[in-house]
C-alpha cells in the first residue's frame, strides 16, 4: 500500500492493542480480565478502555459479556 511515495510497513506503528477472541485479554489500563464485548470493540468493565476487536471485519455476532460476573440476587426481585 502506497501512501504519499512511503510504503506501508506495520513494524514501524508501534505498539497496537487490539483485543483477542478465546485468549487471556488484560486492560492496559487497569489489568483487568472483564471485558463488555461488541461487533467492533471490547470495553473493559471496570475502567472502561476501549479496544478495537482483531476480528472485527465481517463479525455479526450481537453484544455479550465475556468473563466472570456476581451472581443474581434473588431476594431483590422478591415482591
Amino acid at each position: 500500500m502506497l501512501t504519499f511515495g512511503k510504503h506501508f510497513d506495520p513494524a514501524q506503528r508501534g505498539y497496537h492493542a487490539v483485543y483477542r477472541e478465546n485468549e487471556v485479554n488484560h486492560c492496559p489500563g487497569c489489568g483487568r480480565t472483564h471485558w463488555y464485548v461488541g461487533r467492533t470493540l471490547a470495553e473493559c468493565g471496570f475502567c472502561a478502555t476501549a479496544l478495537p476487536l482483531s476480528e472485527s471485519f465481517g463479525q455479526t455476532s450481537t453484544a455479550r459479556v465475556v468473563g466472570r460476573s456476581r451472581p443474581i440476587q434473588h431476594s431483590a426481585f422478591a415482591a
